[in-house]
C-alpha cells in the first residue's frame, strides 16, 4: 500500500500561484509514476500533470507553460508549482501514485485551489 498526503491548497487570486506538494509512505519502492489530477465540479477527474520513471514529463495542453511538476531525489515526493493561475484552474487537486506490473493506482485526498477575485 502506498499513502498519499497533498498540502499546499487555497484561495489566490487571477494570475497568481500556488505550490502543491504530496508526500508518499508505504511501499514507496513499488511507485513508477507519480502526477497530478483535478476535478472541477460537475466534470471527470482530468490530469494535470505527470513524472514517470525514465519517460520524463507530461502535461496537460490547458496548464502547459504555467505548471511544472517535480519530483524529489528520495522519490516520495512531487511537488506542482502553478503560476499565471486562471479561475478555469478551480478544483479539488489529487495527487497520484501509480505502480507498475501491475498497475495500481494511490489517490491522496485532495486539496482544494480556488482562483478567484
Amino acid at each position: 500500500q502506498v499513502r498519499l498526503v497533498e498540502s499546499g491548497g487555497g484561495l489566490v487570486q487571477p494570475g497568481g500561484s500556488l505550490r502543491l506538494s504530496c508526500v508518499a509512505s508505504g511501499r514507496i519502492f513499488s511507485i513508477a509514476d507519480m502526477g497530478w489530477y483535478r476535478q472541477a465540479p460537475g466534470k471527470e477527474r482530468e490530469l494535470v500533470a505527470i513524472v514517470s520513471s525514465g519517460r520524463g514529463t507530461n502535461y496537460a495542453q490547458s496548464v502547459n507553460g504555467r505548471f511544472t511538476i517535480s519530483r524529489g531525489n528520495d522519490k516520495k515526493t512531487v511537488n506542482l508549482q502553478m503560476n499565471s493561475l486562471k479561475p478555469e484552474d478551480t478544483a479539488v487537486y489529487y495527487c497520484n501514485a501509480a505502480t507498475a506490473y501491475p498497475t495500481i493506482n494511490f489517490w491522496g485526498q485532495g486539496t482544494q485551489v480556488t482562483v478567484s477575485s
